[in-house]
């Protein structure tokens, strides 16, 4: 199965709240962005968005230039249909981020749990190419993946663990780390992930 029809499946056999990486609330993005003082006015880009309230939460604190990039129709269907008649105000990209070619550049990358599926060199090399397309100097990235000690698999598919020195070694320049923090995250059914966070800022 390719990874579109993989995720597809994922998130039309499942609710939301069903999968290990559903947050009620993004607190740890959010936070994230309030640290690095991102405001309304910045343009954002969540890859990966999949069915993540990130964009309710951006939309209710005035934010009016958020995209929404996931491999899967369904997901982005799903948070369409959440949004109601603010889905208007998202712009929505289906794509692989391998293959994704970005027409504009945005002020905040933010990306959790896309980088670490990215388990080959050359999927990795692309990724980080469509990351340079995308931003511009100053540009913040904001990254969360498993951590040294989280999954080895996750949705049925092999991941990449990273600590924070193994993340900034993947951007390497010119993206210099401002912050790393780890989280215990809890899935709905009470186990717990380690995730790896880092937060870098284009030169």
């Amino acid at each position: 199965m390719d990874p579109a029809e993989h995720w597809r499946t994922v998130y039309t056999t499942k609710a939301p709240e069903e999968v290990s990486w559903f947050e009620a609330r993004p607190e740890e993005s959010l936070q994230a962005i309030r640290r690095l003082e991102v405001k309304p006015g910045m343009a954002i880009v969540d890859i990966g968005a999949g069915t993540s309230r990130l964009a309710d939460a951006l939309l209710d604190l005035g934010f009016a230039d958020v995209t929404l990039l996931d491999i899967a129709d369904s997901a982005l269907d799903a948070s369409r249909d959440r949004l109601g008649s603010r889905a208007d105000k998202i712009s929505w990209q289906v794509s692989d981020i391998r293959h994704w070619r970005p027409d504009r550049q945005y002020d905040v990358w933010h990306d959790r749990a896309v980088f670490h599926f990215l388990t080959e060199a050359a999927d990795r090399k692309q990724y980080r190419r469509t990351l340079l397309e995308a931003t511009r100097p100053g540009s913040l990235v904001i990254l969360a993946t498993f951590a040294a000690d989280g999954l080895e698999q996750c949705s049925g598919l092999p991941v990449r663990r990273y600590d924070a020195d193994g993340l900034a070694a993947e951007l390497g320049e010119p993206f210099a780390p401002l912050e790393a923090w780890y989280q215990s995250h809890g899935t709905p059914w009470g186990a717990t992930q380690g995730f790896q966070w880092a937060a870098f800022q284009r030169s």
